[in-house]
């Protein structure tokens, strides 16, 4: 049997405080059942001790008060239930980053290695190529994307990769927190393929790199930038041109993010034998 209860008592009941209940009254989340005109008391049903439960919940999972309207409002249970999904899978991706960066944090206060630098000179070559302006924050679902479209193409068209694949990095990527990217894949020649709307080939310029890999996930990817950049600057002559990445084990190779390596190459001036 329904049964109407005070405001305080529904308080009681939901573990929600009066102030919490007249807020969510106020912004049409949770409104009582009664208004007394005279007094403005409110009156609550005992049938909506469970969406208050649920309200309660969802604010303890940070869910904005605009989507717990949307799951409130929820035309059936799917659609809710839909909904729930999809903010759960966010906050589990947002904990895994969370221990992802208190790992990262830990790392800073050990001693890092010293770091292993070679030097390469890497001739011209040809590549299948997707070329955009690209927000920093946006970059790994980008890299994702792209590189997912660019073997796809070159499966779809019988063509072998020449060489492993990798992206370059404009400066104003690193300066302004966007900028040019060239995801790309080597390819065995320039005629080998005709690339569909979207994609280029491109010639990837012959450069002489200061090199150091990166093993691991890329939440201390600034640690592998800064030491090789601090080595280039004390010790050779950096280019003012893109940095490229080489991704020797990439996230579409394994779901490890421990396994992952990759090379950052600094482009050097110079012809200092140091291999």
């Amino acid at each position: 049997m329904t049964a109407t209860v005070s405001i305080g008592e529904f308080a009681r009941l939901t573990y929600l405080s009066v102030k919490t209940l007249r807020y969510y009254h106020d912004i049409e989340l949770l409104e009582p059942v009664e208004v007394d005109p005279a007094s403005g008391y409110r009156r609550y049903s005992t049938e909506q001790v469970a969406q208050a439960h649920l309200i309660r919940r969802l604010r303890r999972l940070d869910m904005p008060l605009p989507e717990i309207k949307s799951v409130l409002a929820a035309p059936d249970v799917t659609s809710r239930d839909s909904a729930l999904r999809a903010h759960l899978e966010r906050m589990e991706a947002e904990l895994q980053r969370t221990r992802a960066v208190v790992a990262s944090l830990r790392s800073l206060l050990t001693e890092p290695a010293p770091i292993a630098v070679i030097y390469r000179s890497i001739p011209a070559f040809p590549a299948l190529a997707l070329v955009d302006f690209v927000e920093r924050d946006g970059i790994d679902s980008w890299c994702g994307g792209a590189f997912t479209l660019l073997y796809e193409t070159l499966a779809a068209a019988g063509v072998e990769p020449a060489g492993v694949s990798g992206a370059t990095y404009s400066p104003e990527f690193f300066e302004n927190d966007a900028g040019e990217v060239v995801a790309f894949v080597p390819i065995p020649s320039r005629d080998a393929i005709e690339p569909p709307a979207g994609l280029v080939v491109v010639e990837l310029p012959a450069r002489r790199f200061a090199i150091a890999v990166h093993s691991g996930a890329f939440e201390d990817f600034d640690r592998t930038y800064g030491a090789l950049g601090s080595h280039v600057a004390e010790h050779d002559t950096a280019l003012t041109e893109p940095v490229r990445e080489l991704y020797l084990v990439a996230p579409n190779d394994t779901d490890d993010p421990n396994e992952y390596r990759t090379e950052v190459c600094w482009p050097i001036g110079g012809l200092r034998e140091k291999e």
